[in-house]
């Protein structure tokens, strides 16, 4: 089933022209036309379905600076800021709020591994506060149970992943940005190597630039202008419980399941890197990529099925503009969660806190995942033609950062000097070739 998800309305006419035409309306893509329309350029938001109708209506809702990777932190630390500066500035509830987010574990190494980054994160100006076992018994307290050991990040918090992205598109129009829903982006067209037009299945947009934040179909659709971009994705599922639990943290994590409280004062239950592999010819081309990330996550992948293959999200196929693309036949991936995955979240987390053991479940869903090789975004506008910038593989961080990304694409896009350090996500790294360079393979 569809996770839950706000909707907004469209807006009129596709434009004939814009300064920036962003192609894909999750949370990525929402936050950098934002900034993008803020900064007075005029902009035409594309999504193929609804706003965040796929992986960013389908997350934890966790905007969190722990555990992460040093090339990420900054911008973690930025987009804190910047969901409470969106917030106030649209004067809408995004569901916001620096919780803290609470890690609790019983394996020494574990906790001696958020030692270490605890000590790193210090320099980067980082506060997370270590917990003995009396304090983690305390703020573990739903758990009924001893732990020795855990991590409290106070300034981190949590978001509404059912109304962020829509609600934000909203601050799209309303500085004067256009925001066109059911409209596929088949492809672009260039001159003398440059971006000049966005070809929809609605017509063309004149443009001179262009963001791709295509989520777990930017490789296929960079396949289409000869760009080799390694990306992958996997099945995880997710379920809620109704609302009715009283003594649950806001945000807890743990190796059994991690518990997040909702809007609606319900609770979403997840097992962090649970996730089915789904086999598609994407996933065999960049397989020699991903063997090392697979390799370290094997206890908790499992074998999926043919649904990743039917959806046509990571195609190997070649399409044409003038006729409909694999993405207006899919407008939102809702493949089905994984029963066994489901009954395993639900068996722990009621066995973790006994409160939860009456609650009723109240939905269940699953999303597709998309990551790089490792683990790390690409943002890059040299990864195409000129005037094109990728913004994808955000590895299941994209909810959390989705601000501070959207801030460092537009300053990118509009020739700022960027807040950010960015050149550690460039699509190169992965050793690729230049754009132009066509792989049959």
């Amino acid at each position: 089933m569809p996770a839950p998800l706000v909707t907004i309305a469209s807006s009129g006419t596709l434009p004939a022209a814009a300064d920036v035409v962003v192609v894909g309306g999750g949370i990525v893509g929402v936050c950098a036309a934002y900034f993008l329309a803020r900064g007075g350029l005029k902009v035409a938001l594309l999504e193929k379905g609804r706003i965040g109708a796929e992986q960013s209506s389908r997350n934890w809702g966790w905007c969190r600076q722990q555990n992460r990777d040093g090339r990420e932190l900054p911008m973690a630390t930025q987009s804190l800021a910047l969901w409470e500066e969106i917030q106030s500035e649209l004067g809408r509830d995004l569901g916001f709020r620096r919780c803290g987010l609470l890690y609790l574990s019983d394996d020494e190494a574990e906790i001696a591994g958020w030692a270490k980054w605890r000590d790193f994160a210090a320099g980067e100006g980082v506060v997370t506060h270590m917990l003995g076992a009396a304090e983690a018994g305390e703020r573990g307290a739903a758990t009924g149970k001893p732990w020795k050991g855990g991590v409290f990040s106070p300034s981190d918090g949590i978001a509404d992943p059912s109304r962020a992205a829509p609600t934000i598109a909203g601050g799209v129009i309303a500085h004067g940005g256009t925001v066109h829903q059911f409209c596929a982006a088949r492809g672009l067209e260039t001159e003398a190597g440059r971006v000049s037009a966005v070809v929809t299945e609605n017509g063309t947009i004149r443009t001179p630039r262009v963001v791709l934040a295509g989520g777990a179909w930017a490789s296929s659709f960079c396949r289409q202008l000869g760009i080799v971009f390694p990306q992958s994705s996997v099945r995880s599922s997710i379920l809620s419980l109704m609302p009715g639990a009283r003594t649950i943290p806001d945000a807890l994590h743990t190796a059994e399941v991690s518990v997040t409280r909702r809007g609606d004062g319900g609770c979403t239950l997840a097992v962090s890197g649970l996730a089915s592999v789904d086999p598609t010819f994407q996933q065999l081309r960049f397989a020699r990529s991903f063997l090392p990330m697979f390799a370290k996550r094997w206890r908790v992948l499992a074998p999926g099925d043919l649904s990743a293959l039917k959806a046509g999200h990571e195609t190997l196929r070649r399409w044409a503009l003038d006729r409909p693309t694999p993405m207006e036949r899919m407008r939102a991936l809702d493949p089905r969660p994984s029963r066994k995955a489901i009954e395993l979240i639900l068996e722990r987390a009621r066995r973790l806190i006994p409160e939860l053991t009456s609650i009723p479940v109240q939905a269940a869903w699953a999303g597709y995942i998309d990551s790089t090789p490792d683990g790390v975004p690409v943002i890059d506008p040299a990864a195409g033609p000129e005037g094109f910038l990728l913004a994808a593989g955000f590895s299941g961080h994209g909810f959390g950062i989705g601000p501070g990304a959207g801030r460092l694409i537009a300053d990118l896009v509009a020739g700022d000097r960027p807040t950010l350090q960015h050149r550690h996500y460039a699509l190169s790294r992965f050793g690729r070739g230049a754009w132009g360079e066509v792989s049959d393979f």
